[in-house]
């Protein structure tokens, strides 16, 4: 069952955002309390008919016929013009519009004020809207929104304790992320996986960039010394057919 709403971001002037919560089955008929998995770019996570490039993540059917005793909250991005990655990423990059975008301009530098949100708006009004376990809260996200998911990790681990980052673009904030990892202490963080396919290619970035982009995020978290699992994918590409595929086992890993 999928419930639907807007809520208000004080943080971007108070701007509105979709929210969409899959719930498990038989939540209804329980008293249950359930973990929270909150997801980036949430149309595209439930319905084929809603995502952006025609091929959802399947996660509705997924709780369904697995029975996961799991929430998952999908927060829309933001459609305007490249306002998603100004808000998925936490620093300014001042060469990604003219090198890739083709358009002048510094992008990036509100995933702060996003995450602020997430943590301080948006968490408070699920855990009183349903049955969830507050101390259980996940986060995952692709792309962009592995970076940012990355980012929420290292600034509240006491709060997202577990969290997957897919595919991730962090070649947009490289020594940036990789300096936030190093200074952050992350000692409340449980699990981190990451991720990346070996036939990633966003027409903007080639495969052989974003595989040595994560592969110096993993040497950092390896050594803080926390439980990171780091998988490359072959013949995985930067598509969300893809990541419908290794979700389900993601979701595993993550809530073991």
């Amino acid at each position: 069952m999928i419930q639907e709403f807007k809520v208000a971001i004080e943080q971007f002037e108070g701007i509105e955002r979709q929210i969409r919560v899959c719930l498990p089955s038989g939540y209804e008929e329980s008293h249950k309390h359930y973990p929270v998995l909150y997801m980036h770019d949430g149309q595209n996570l439930f319905r084929d008919e809603e995502a952006s490039y025609g091929v959802s993540w399947g996660l509705a059917d997924f709780l369904e016929r697995s029975r996961t005793p799991l929430i998952i909250v999908g927060i829309d991005c933001n459609h305007e013009g490249f306002e998603r990655l100004n808000e998925y990423a936490p620093w300014e990059n001042q060469t990604v519009g003219p090198e890739l975008l083709k358009f002048e301009g510094v992008y990036g530098g509100k995933g702060k004020e996003y995450v602020e949100f997430l943590l301080k708006t948006l968490k408070p009004l699920i855990d009183e809207k349903y049955r969830t376990k507050p101390e259980e809260t996940l986060m995952a996200g692709s792309s962009m929104g592995g970076l940012i998911s990355t980012y929420a990790a290292c600034r509240y681990p006491h709060v997202f304790s577990r969290v997957a980052s897919i595919s991730s673009a962090y070649w947009f904030n490289q020594k940036e992320i990789e300096s936030f990892i190093e200074e952050s202490d992350l000692s409340a963080l449980e699990k981190f996986y990451l991720d990346i396919g070996a036939d990633e290619d966003s027409s903007k970035v080639d495969a052989k960039h974003y595989i040595q982009s994560s592969e110096e995020v993993y040497r950092v978290f390896k050594e803080k010394g926390i439980e990171v699992r780091f998988d490359i994918i072959e013949d995985g590409k930067h598509h969300e057919s893809a990541w419908r595929a290794r979700m389900p086992e993601i979701i595993q890993y993550l809530m073991k």
